[in-house]
C-alpha cells in the first residue's frame, strides 16, 4: 500500500512524502521477505508453498526499488524537497470506484430463539447411542440368471 501511495504523490508532485512513503515500503517488504524464506523453509505436512517466489512478491520488489530511485533522482533535480521523518498517513477508505462498499449487518434474531431454546440444545444431555452400533452385513445371495441363447430368428434383415 505504501508503494502505490508513494505512487500517487510523485503523481502529485509530493516527492519528499513519496520518497518517506516508498522507504516505509521498501522497510515492510524486507521484513516480508524475510518471513516468507522462512516459511518456504519450515518442515510439516502439506504442499511446499514459496511466498517469496510468487510473481506479485517479485514484481513488488522491482516496483519498489525502481519508484524510489526514481523519485530520489526527481527530486534532486526538479522538486528539491525535504523528506519527512515519518510515513504519510494511508487513506483507508477508499474514495473511488464504481460502487460504494456495504457494511454487513447481521439480521435481526428470530423471536423463536429465546434463551430457554438455544439451552435446550446442551449437547452433554443428550441420550447415550447404546443402538448406534454397526449392523453386521447380512450374507448376499447369489441370483440364478436366466440361460439366452441367441436366436437366429429375430427379425433383422441386413440387405
Amino acid at each position: 500500500a505504501y508503494c502505490y501511495h508513494g505512487q500517487t504523490l510523485l503523481a502529485s508532485d509530493k516527492c519528499g512524502e513519496a520518497i518517506r512513503s516508498l522507504q516505509e515500503s521498501e522497510k515492510f517488504f524486507t521484513k516480508a521477505e524475510a518471513l516468507c524464506k522462512e516459511y518456504g523453509e519450515t518442515k510439516g505436512p502439506g504442499t511446499t508453498a514459496k511466498p517469496s517466489g510468487h510473481l506479485f512478491f517479485r514484481k513488488l520488489g522491482s516496483l519498489i526499488k525502481s519508484t524510489l530511485e526514481k523519485c530520489q533522482r526527481e527530486n534532486g533535480f526538479i522538486y528539491f524537497q525535504k523528506v519527512p521523518a515519518e510515513a504519510p498517513q494511508l487513506e483507508l477508505k477508499a474514495n473511488y470506484g464504481l460502487v460504494e462498499p456495504v457494511p454487513f449487518e447481521f439480521p435481526a434474531l428470530n423471536a423463536h430463539w429465546t434463551p430457554e431454546t438455544v439451552a435446550a440444545f446442551d449437547l452433554t444431555k443428550r441420550p447415550k447411542e447404546d443402538t448406534a452400533k454397526p449392523k453386521p452385513d447380512e450374507e448376499v445371495k447369489p441370483l440364478k440368471e436366466p440361460n439366452i441363447k441367441p436366436q437366429k430368428d429375430s427379425g433383422c434383415q441386413i440387405s
